[in-house]
């Protein structure tokens, strides 16, 4: 089955313009939404950074079906896990149910700015299993006292939780992130097309007797009637995502966001980025997501100036193509 998701994206969105999407999205037809949660954006032009978990808790309110979801969550350094775990169970109850809990290892980027510095990749996985364990037994109601490598936890209890635990997805890139959170964690998250990781994740579930997760992934779009003006708009804004994970999750500022990116050009963006009306590009580009085996795929248009022409003009021709091309779409 495929799911078809809409970022709010807060690098590029104030938040009432993000409240506002929201809804749209989902008269829109998009079956479940997913912000992120950023300190800085990625590049100055993109503009903004709101606090996405007072947005969530806006667009938990503003909207009615749609699926919520954190894309993602550090919850290692700029937030302690004991109080994540409490925003997330808030966000339960406000959502009626609907909210999922997205955790990443973070990047350089946004977590600096508490002055802990920045642990190399194989501290930051050590201390994300720690953080997603806490956040897990805190969701069981009971009171917590933990004494990790990390992590301390004193006499911990959350007092309002929802009738059902949160899930909980973790974002991976390589075999090595699978193998710690594949067991530790409900769902999958991820950026790029590797059947071979959600082989070995469903592989590792399977040898430990848990159920199917939904494996997500996010593909950024740069729809517009005119395609000169939609690669010009993703390329200002988006060209820093060919740098790759390793680059992305290291560089601390902007400022060398823009220095990595600016030998960038507008053709190598649009080798990975589909640019223009064409619709059908679109779904070619999705194709190899659920062809590599994901669950559900969030679509991301670029830029906060195209948002609103695209999801009243675009989005609903846009996921009845995307729902006749998928296999076995059903609306969850």
């Amino acid at each position: 089955m495929t799911r078809f998701g809409y970022t709010l994206m807060t690098e590029q969105s104030g938040p009432r313009s993000l409240v506002d999407y929201a809804v749209r999205a989902e008269d829109a037809g998009f079956e479940f939404e997913v912000m992120s949660d950023h300190y800085f954006p990625w590049l100055d032009s993109q503009g903004h950074s709101p606090y996405a978990w007072s947005v969530l808790g806006a667009v938990a309110q503003a909207t009615q079906r749609v699926g919520l979801m954190s894309f993602v969550t550090c919850p290692t350094l700029r937030y302690h896990p004991a109080v994540v775990a409490q925003k997330a169970a808030t966000m339960g109850l406000l959502s009626d149910g609907r909210f999922t809990l997205g955790l990443g290892s973070g990047e350089n980027l946004n977590e600096h700015v508490v002055g802990a510095g920045w642990p190399a990749v194989d501290e930051r996985h050590e201390m994300l299993s720690e953080a997603v364990q806490i956040i897990s037994a805190l969701f069981g109601g009971d009171l917590l006292s933990f004494r990790g490598d990390h992590f301390q936890v004193d006499s911990a209890r959350l007092w309002d939780l929802p009738e059902h635990p949160v899930e909980i997805g973790v974002a991976v890139s390589g075999a090595q992130s699978v193998g710690h959170f594949a067991t530790l964690s409900d769902h999958l998250i991820a950026t790029e097309p590797q059947a071979r990781l959600l082989e070995q994740w469903d592989g590792e579930r399977e040898d430990a007797d848990l159920p199917a997760s939904r494996k997500i992934a996010q593909m950024p779009i740069s729809w517009d009637p005119d395609r000169d003006t939609a690669v010009a708009r993703a390329h200002d804004q988006f060209r820093w995502f060919g740098l790759g994970w390793p680059v992305n999750a290291n560089l601390p500022t902007t400022e060398a966001f823009e220095d990595a990116s600016a030998f960038v050009r507008p053709e190598d963006v649009t080798g990975s980025i589909p640019c223009g009306p064409d619709l059908d590009a679109v779904v070619e580009a999705a194709s190899a997501y659920w062809e590599a085996g994901f669950t559900d795929l969030v679509i991301h248009q670029i830029g906060d100036e195209k948002q609103e022409q695209f999801l009243a003009e675009a989005a609903g021709p846009l996921l009845e193509k995307l729902r006749a091309a998928s296999p076995d779409h059903v609306t969850a």
